[in-house]
C-alpha cells in the first residue's frame, strides 16, 4: 500500500494539521495501519479523543486502520489526554493514541502517541513518511471494545485531594476535554467552587483554550476577583497544560508554578532530582538547589522531559508552558488535572495567600516568551549562526535546545520552535536596566546575521 502524508503534519512531538486540508481521514486510517503493524498482532491499543468537532471522524478512521492490522482496540471515550496515558498504565496497553488538537485552533487536530508507556516522537514520527510509501497488511480482523475509564480516572483524582480545609477556587476548562471531569471532582471539595466553561464544545465559544496566553485568562481573573477566590486554575484543550491565577487576579508564570510545586515535592523527597526546561527562570534552578534538590535543565518538549525523568530518576518536572510531571506518587506523565490536585493540596497545607508566596520569591525582571516568524527552512540555520557568534565571544552557553547565554546579571534564550515556523525568545535579568542592556546586546548580534529577524525583536 502507498500513502503520502502532508509534510507539515509530522512534527517533533506529535502529528498535527488542519482538518480536511493537511490532515484527513485517509491520513488517520493510514496512521492506524502503520502503528498497528509495529505491534505485530493482536496487541492492546487504547484510543481516546477530545471534544473537537472533527475528533469523532478522525478517531473512527484511526480505529478502522488499527483493526485491519489485527490490533485489539480499546476505545476509552472522550476526555483529556492524561486520561489516555492513565488508561495505558491501568490496562497495560502497548500502544496509546490520543486524537487531539491540544491547545491549537478549533480547525486543527492530530495525535499524541505513547508506545509501551514511552513517548513516540522525533525520528519515529518523521520515519512514518518513508514507511507509508510502501507497506502491506494482511487484512487481519482485530478486536474492538469500549473501555471507558472516565470514572476510574475521576475517582483517582478525587481520592488524591486533601479536602480538610475550605478553599474558594475558580476553575476554567475553556470548553475543553477536561470539563466534565472537573465538574465531577470539584463537587467533592469544600468551599465555593466557581466553574467556568466546563461544557465540552469544540467551537470553543468563550475563549481559546491555552492558559499560557494571558488574554485567555481574562474570564478566570474576573471570576477570582468577583468571588474573592483563593486562586484560579485553567486548563488547555486536552488537559495537559495548567495555568494559575493568584488571589489578586495576577497570572502566575508557568516556571513559578513549577517552582512552588517542586518545593512542596522536595519536602518529602530530600535530595531528589527535579527537571525544568531551558525556558525557565534562573530563580527556579537556584531555589531547587538551595531547597535541597538537584535541579536539571532539559530541552523543551513533553517527550524530552519524560525521557529525562527516567534518565535521572527525577520525581518531578515541569515546563514554562504549563506541563507538569509527577513521579513521586504518580506515573511520570504530564497531567494538568493531577497537577491541579497537587496544587490545591499544597495550598491546603499553607496558611498564606498565594499572592504573598509569589511576592516573597526573588525579584527578577524578564520578558515574556516572545515568538516571531521565521521560515522553517531558515530558523535552525539562524540559531547555528547566532550560537557561533556567542562561542566567538567566549560566552557561557547552554546549547541543548537552541542557545541560552548566562551571565552574572541574567540570561537570554533563543531557540527554534519545533512546532511552528518561528523563533522563541526570552530574557531575564536582576535589574530592569540590565534587562535592557542584555536585550540590546543581543539585538546587535542578530542584526549582523539577519536584519529582518532583528526588526521583529525590536518590534
Amino acid at each position: 500500500m502507498y500513502h503520502e502524508f502532508h509534510p507539515n503534519i509530522l512534527r517533533e512531538y506529535d502529528i498535527r494539521g488542519v482538518v480536511d486540508e493537511t490532515l484527513t481521514e485517509s491520513d488517520s486510517k493510514a496512521l492506524g495501519h502503520l502503528l498497528g503493524l509495529k505491534l505485530k498482532g493482536n496487541r492492546v491499543v487504547n484510543v481516546g479523543y477530545d471534544g473537537r468537532n472533527s475528533s469523532v471522524k478522525i478517531k473512527n478512521a484511526l480505529i478502522s486502520g488499527l483493526i485491519e492490522t489485527g490490533a485489539y482496540v480499546k476505545e476509552i471515550g472522550l476526555g483529556p489526554t492524561p486520561m489516555l496515558y492513565f488508561s495505558c498504565y491501568k490496562n497495560e496497553a502497548e500502544l496509546g493514541i490520543m486524537v487531539t488538537g491540544s491547545h491549537n485552533p478549533k480547525n486543527h487536530n492530530g495525535f499524541k502517541i505513547v508506545m509501551n508507556n514511552k513517548p513516540f516522537f522525533g525520528i519515529d514520527i518523521l520515519n512514518l513518511q518513508n514507511e507509508a510509501a510502501d507497506y502491506s497488511i494482511n487484512q487481519a480482523k482485530g478486536n474492538f471494545e469500549k473501555f471507558y475509564v472516565k470514572n476510574i480516572y475521576s475517582n483517582f483524582l478525587k481520592d488524591a485531594f486533601n479536602i480538610d480545609k475550605i478553599q474558594n477556587i475558580a476553575w476554567d476548562s475553556g470548553n475543553g476535554a477536561a470539563g466534565e471531569i472537573i465538574k465531577t471532582i470539584t463537587s467533592y471539595l469544600n468551599g465555593s467552587q466557581n466553574l467556568l466553561f466546563c461544557e465540552i464544545d469544540g467551537n470553543f465559544p468563550n475563549h481559546h483554550p491555552d492558559p499560557s496566553e494571558e488574554k485567555n485568562l481574562k474570564d478566570l481573573k474576573n471570576s477570582v476577583l468577583k468571588n474573592k477566590c483563593d486562586f484560579g486554575i485553567a486548563f488547555d484543550g486536552d488537559g495537559d497544560r495548567i495555568g494559575i491565577v493568584d488571589n489578586l487576579g495576577r497570572t502566575v508564570p508557568g516556571d513559578l508554578i513549577l517552582l512552588l510545586l517542586a518545593e512542596d515535592v522536595l519536602k518529602s523527597n530530600k535530595n531528589a532530582s527535579i527537571i525544568a526546561d531551558v525556558k525557565c527562570s534562573q530563580v527556579v534552578f537556584e531555589r531547587i538547589n538551595n531547597f535541597g534538590g538537584k535541579a536539571i535543565i532539559s530541552k523543551t518538549g513533553h517527550s524530552n522531559i519524560k525521557l529525562n525523568m527516567k534518565k535521572y530518576n527525577a520525581v518531578f518536572a515541569g515546563e514554562m508552558s504549563g506541563h507538569m510531571f509527577f513521579a513521586d506518587n504518580y506515573f511520570g506523565f504530564d497531567d494538568a488535572l493531577y497537577a491541579a490536585v497537587r496544587f490545591v493540596n499544597m495550598m491546603t497545607k499553607s496558611n498564606r495567600k498565594l499572592s504573598d508566596i509569589i511576592d516573597d520569591l526573588p525579584k527578577v525582571f524578564n520578558t515574556p516568551e516572545i515568538r516571531f516568524f521565521c521560515e522553517d527552512e531558515k530558523k535552525f540555520e539562524f540559531i547555528e549562526k547566532l550560537k557561533q557568534k556567542q562561542y566567538d565571544k567566549k560566552k557561557e552557553i547552554i546549547d541543548l535546545d537552541g542557545i541560552r547565554v548566562n551571565s552574572e546579571d541574567g540570561w537570554w534564550l533563543m531557540r527554534a520552535s519545533n512546532t511552528q515556523p518561528s523563533l522563541v525568545f526570552r530574557c531575564e535579568a536582576k535589574t530592569r536596566n540590565k534587562l535592557h542592556e542584555i536585550v540590546n546586546d543581543l539585538k546587535k548580534d542578530v542584526e549582523d546575521i539577519d536584519k529582518n529577524i532583528a526588526k521583529q525583536i525590536l518590534a
